[in-house]
């Protein structure tokens, strides 16, 4: 069964759920209504017991570029009930195992939403970016607590602050990253896993997942709205502003005003 809502595809078969990120016209990036079809995708799996785990996809040619920038200046995510942060709230606490595949390119939440999945797969020639601080903002989706868990406050400052590319052998160093594969076996090489996960007793499964996540869990969605309040806060001001129309002019921003 296959469902479309705008941008995002949501395809069930053999007790696996596939949320795909369809907008391939503008990379793949994420306007308000694709994240509530996220996100009402990740409820659906944890609500429906016949689902036992989630694919999250940008299809064979991206992942995503992140979020629609032209869309962020015109309606700016203010609050904890915005669909973004729903999104991120939702997927850092979802109860059933999710494996990413990986595609091209993921910008900036296309990288930040991997600490939430269990699983990530890449393709040899997938980029990681996470430009926050290049485009006057912050970090977001507990970035900046769990990557420093995740890989040392030195290689997470050095990929937050400089807001530099990193490629899939690099996600792997750093722990972000499970499997590095040719572009044409990431779908397949996801699915393998997404079929071992429903493979297994599921109350053991999520439990495990669970405790995984224990210790963390209250600091995450802490951090999660944390980060939101100041990502809102910096959204308004000069620098990002400044920041987001270079970006979307083709041109170097300048801070000297």
């Amino acid at each position: 069964m296959t469902t479309t809502m705008t941008g995002i595809e949501a395809a069930e078969a053999e007790g696996i759920l596939t949320l795909r990120i369809n907008r391939p016209d503008k990379k793949n990036a994420l306007t308000p209504a694709m994240y509530e079809g996220l996100t009402a995708g990740l409820r659906r799996a944890d609500q429906d017991q016949g689902i036992r785990a989630v694919i999250i996809t940008g299809g064979d040619a991206c992942f995503t570029a992140g979020n629609d920038l032209q869309d962020f200046l015109q309606t700016p995510p203010l609050g904890e009930e915005s669909p973004v942060m729903q999104f991120l709230l939702t997927i850092s606490e979802t109860r059933t195992p999710i494996v990413a595949a990986v595609n091209g390119v993921a910008v900036g939440v296309g990288t930040t939403m991997l600490l939430h999945c269990d699983l990530v797969v890449a393709a040899e020639d997938a980029l990681f970016q996470m430009p926050f601080v290049n485009l006057g903002l912050c970090a977001e989706a507990a970035s900046t607590l769990l990557m420093p868990q995740l890989m040392g406050q030195r290689r997470a400052a050095e990929l937050l602050l400089l807001g530099e590319r990193f490629s899939p052998r690099q996600g792997v160093a750093v722990g972000l990253v499970n499997r590095v594969v040719p572009a044409y076996e990431v779908a397949t090489v996801a699915r393998q896993l997404a079929v071992a996960l429903a493979a297994q007793p599921p109350d053991a499964l999520q439990l495990t997942k669970r405790l995984l996540k224990a210790a963390n869990s209250s600091a995450v969605r802490e951090t999660i709205l944390a980060e939101g309040r100041h990502f809102a806060e910096l959204l308004r001001r000069p620098e990002a502003k400044e920041a987001l129309s270079a970006f979307l002019e083709h041109r170097p921003p300048d801070f000297s005003r």
